[in-house]
């Protein structure tokens, strides 16, 4: 997974967002991404239609967290953001006619479904509070050094 994916995109935000206990604009949000604010409304719909954030409409309107971080794992996130497949190595050809490349392939798919099932394993299992406690573990020991 890349680490400039819809994921890690929208934990940054959430992250910031309960930190922060306010409205964030799609432009402030924009800012923070370094990208549209078109893109961050069309990201965070899925969000708001999970039920992790709220919109709030008119000139002081923007998203908002209303979901406890105990309650959101990694995994809810990459479904409401609609990640792509996890990894993208594959297969070139499906149906080989080569035996050498079907014994590769199978060992590929065999090791990419093993790693697949330990990535989701560990979304499913890591709360954005854990998260936040790692963040503020870092800034606390930041601030005493």
């Amino acid at each position: 997974m890349r680490t400039d994916s819809k994921l890690s995109r929208m934990l940054h935000v959430l992250l910031h967002m309960s930190r922060n206990n306010k409205i964030f604009t799609s432009d402030e949000i924009a800012l923070m991404l370094s990208t549209n604010p078109v893109v961050v409304r069309r990201t965070m719909a899925g969000l708001k239609k999970a039920g992790f954030i709220q919109s709030e409409k008119g000139p002081k309107g923007g998203w908002l967290l209303i979901s406890n971080l105990e309650s959101i794992t990694l995994f809810d996130i990459y479904n409401a953001v609609g990640e792509p497949t996890i990894f993208a190595i594959g297969n070139e050809r499906d149906n080989p006619n080569c035996a050498v490349e079907r014994v590769v392939n199978a060992a590929l798919d065999d090791a990419m479904n093993q790693a697949q099932l330990i990535l989701l394993s560990k979304l499913k299992s890591t709360t954005l509070a854990d998260l936040a406690l790692q963040f503020d573990q870092i800034c606390n020991k930041e601030l005493h050094h």
